[in-house]
């Protein structure tokens, strides 16, 4: 938390920038009024970097095109509705918004815009005290009407209108919180926490797409554990992903297994430092970030207690990417991360088993086919699922991965595994075959790819002998 003085003297620097500095003039020429707001103010005094340049204005969206217009690069209208308008200006992307009034009926999913007047009541209806802070231009002056300065020093998220109030609202702005309290690292208030557990089944109002994308930046964010806490904490994940609270599986009475909710959560810790640090993926990876939460949601629904106290999750794997594929078709991901994330979770235990004996290369070339081109997620997640305390055990399971890699790397380099096929395609059997397509096109091709994962590249005049033997095999 930088000094009062030395954010404004970062917000003046930004002031002064070609880009606010030109639509600071244009608005005070137009006679309007114009302030830089949110988050940006509030990354100022946080010492973040500036990324988003927002403003609010007493001008109407009508108004904003005529006032931007002659020193824009480029300008789209797609939120006019709202009263917000894009632009490009000095080379930087900004949004300008007209001052909002929301009014809400308690009932619909989405709020009835309404366009206010006033810089203080714009200020009012927004989420959090820390996002309710605005420098008027081009006179620098701060605007904190609801303390958030105060709050920014204390590293607390409270709501400038009464929490049950800005909640029922905008139901929306619970997940927020969960957000804004991992990206900040801040604590929530504790009357708007109890507003925010009271207050839980308001949730069902909002469409499955804002809760997704609340959730997908959660889960964006450089350490997403603490909002996820808090989402099980409040009961909101009960309503929006039931799944996480339900593996904080009741433990038995000798403590048989490990608690697999905080399991999760260390997997989902590991799983973004490798991500990061391995630098093969763009951070940050949803996709992996999603498969380490979810990888053991089949386990509820699996565990068995064995004779002699021990405790089972079979196949919890494939019920798990079951289970998971079902919650993100409900949360509305796209069909690519559903099904990236559904067989990373298919896929998370098939490692475990190299531990147990020498895999031929059969084996490791099944490893890459099955994975396909999420391999180096799989990487990521299997090392990333390794939470023991045993650090002998971690060890090995280390060292067994790296040979695997190393082994898969070796096989790559020898016969392009990253693109495992047969010698001869679909054309070649019909023609070899004097078949038509059709299943019988299919069982050949499954043969010669079991036979090519099995003895590695064995070309083309051996894959023909093969599959003319098996074709004469199968007639008799």
């Amino acid at each position: 938390m930088q000094s009062v003085a030395a954010a404004l003297d970062r917000l003046g620097e930004l002031a002064a920038s070609p880009t606010v500095s030109r639509l600071a003039a244009a608005f005070e020429a137009s006679g309007h009024e114009l302030a830089l707001v949110g988050g940006p103010v509030r990354d100022a005094f946080l010492g973040r970097a500036v990324n988003d340049l927002d403003f609010t204005t007493d001008a109407t969206p009508d108004e904003i095109l005529a006032i931007v217009k002659p020193i824009a690069e480029a300008i789209w209208d797609i939120g006019r509705a709202f009263g917000t308008i894009g632009a490009k200006i000095a080379g930087e992307q900004v949004e300008i918004t007209t001052y909002r009034a929301d009014a809400y009926d308690g009932a619909s999913r989405k709020p009835e815009v309404v366009f206010g007047s006033s810089l203080d009541d714009d200020l009012a209806r927004r989420d959090f005290s820390v996002n309710a802070l605005a420098l008027r231009l081009p006179k620098l002056e701060l605007v904190d009407p609801s303390g958030g300065v105060e709050d920014l020093v204390a590293r607390v998220l409270r709501t400038p209108a009464a929490p049950e109030q800005s909640f029922g609202d905008d139901p929306l702005r619970m997940l927020r919180a969960a957000r804004f309290s991992a990206q900040l690292e801040f604590t929530v208030e504790s009357a708007t926490l109890q507003a925010m557990t009271m207050l839980a089944p308001e949730i069902d109002r909002i469409s499955a797409e804002r809760v997704r994308d609340e959730l997908s930046k959660l889960l964006s964010t450089r350490s997403p554990r603490g909002g996820i806490r808090l989402l099980v904490e409040s009961g909101l994940a009960e309503r929006v992903l039931p799944e996480l609270p339900a593996l904080a599986l009741e433990r038995d009475e000798h403590h048989r297994h490990k608690d697999v909710y905080e399991h999760s959560l260390t997997v989902l810790d590991q799983a973004i430092e490798y991500e990061i640090s391995r630098g093969v993926l763009d951070s940050p990876d949803l996709i992996v970030r999603l498969a380490a939460l979810l990888h053991d949601i089949g386990k509820p629904s699996t565990r068995r207690f064995e004779p002699g106290g021990a405790v089972s999750f079979h196949h919890h794997d494939v019920v798990g990417a079951k289970l998971a594929r079902k919650r993100l078709r409900a949360l509305r991901f796209d069909n690519d991360t559903i099904a990236a994330v559904s067989r990373l979770i298919e896929l998370h235990l098939r490692f475990f088993g190299y531990t147990d004996g020498a895999w031929t290369d059969s084996a490791v070339r099944r490893y890459v086919r099955d994975a396909g081109d999420q391999l180096e997620r799989l990487h990521i997640l299997a090392r990333a699922d390794v939470t023991t305390r045993n650090r002998r055990k971690a060890d090995q399971l280390a060292f067994a991965y790296d040979d695997l890699e190393e082994r898969i790397a070796v096989l790559a380099e020898e016969e392009e595994l990253a693109a495992v096929r047969p010698e001869l395609d679909g054309a070649d059997i019909m023609r070899l075959l004097d078949v038509k397509p059709g299943p019988v096109v299919g069982e050949a091709y499954r043969y010669l790819l079991e036979v090519r994962l099995d003895e590695g590249p064995i070309g083309t005049d051996a894959a023909t002998e093969r599959l003319l033997a098996w074709w004469t095999a199968r007639s008799e």
